[in-house]
């Protein structure tokens, strides 16, 4: 009883940050709310495991944190920088003067 109230909590929680993503206001609310959602699956996914005593779905759960967690900062270096570049490195197709030969 107390594990699925556990379960119904942390779906309740992933709702609200759905909601969060799709109103906003800002870009960076967003995001947080998707990193969010993910956090929030990953402990849904150990108490799963923990209920079904299937421990090896804490290997998937850690490989889904760490897959969040390069997710989101890519995803906050492409909206910072506008590209995957590293800051200063320009594209050889853009670089000044390469096309007026």
């Amino acid at each position: 009883m107390m594990y699925a109230a556990a379960i119904m909590a942390i779906l309740v929680t992933i709702f609200l940050a759905l909601a969060r993503a799709l109103r906003g206001p800002t870009l960076y609310d967003r995001i947080a709310a998707m990193n969010m959602v993910g956090t929030k699956t990953i402990l849904l996914i150990a108490v799963y495991a923990f209920v079904s005593d299937r421990h090896d779905l804490l290997d998937i759960a850690l490989v889904y944190a760490l897959i969040n967690f390069i997710g989101v900062v890519a995803v906050l270096k492409l909206v910072e920088q506008g590209n995957f570049h590293t800051a200063g490195e320009v594209p050889p197709k853009t670089q000044p003067g390469a096309g007026d030969q």
